[in-house]
């Protein structure tokens, strides 16, 4: 079996791919997925489908070019965290957006169980106004 690690690891190969099958591929049926209060998304939805339409559709409506820049991931057995920079062009106001960010993952027979995400709102607030 795959480690938490390894499976967090696959979800941002998948990122850097653009393949948003391979992103969801390991979320648990019961995965608690949050975003942070104050970003565009902010929230906590559970299961694939509920990421997939609160958080990959919604913000793919709200910007151009949005991507996430992996720079650390940190083994921490069950949970894992990964730091790294968000860079996208809000839709309608042409501003760019450019926040650091964190995520906190939490695996479990193979699944990820849990996801918390915590960034500088600021900065993308600053960007879509």
């Amino acid at each position: 079996m795959r480690t938490a690690y390894e499976i967090v690891k696959a979800h941002y190969d998948a990122n850097d791919r653009k393949d948003i099958e391979g992103m969801l591929a390991d979320i648990a049926p019961d995965c608690r997925w949050t975003e942070m209060d104050g970003f565009p998304c902010a929230g906590t939805y559970v299961g694939r489908q509920e990421v997939f339409e609160n958080v990959f559709v919604a913000l793919g409506k709200e910007f151009d070019d949005y991507k996430f820049t992996l720079d650390r991931l940190l083994d921490a057995g069950d949970d894992v965290v990964a730091t790294g920079t968000y860079t996208a062009v809000h839709k309608q106001t042409r501003k760019p957006m450019h926040a650091r960010v964190a995520h906190v993952w939490g695996v479990k027979d193979g699944k990820i169980h849990r996801f918390e995400q915590f960034t500088d709102t600021l900065r993308v607030a600053e960007a879509m106004r």
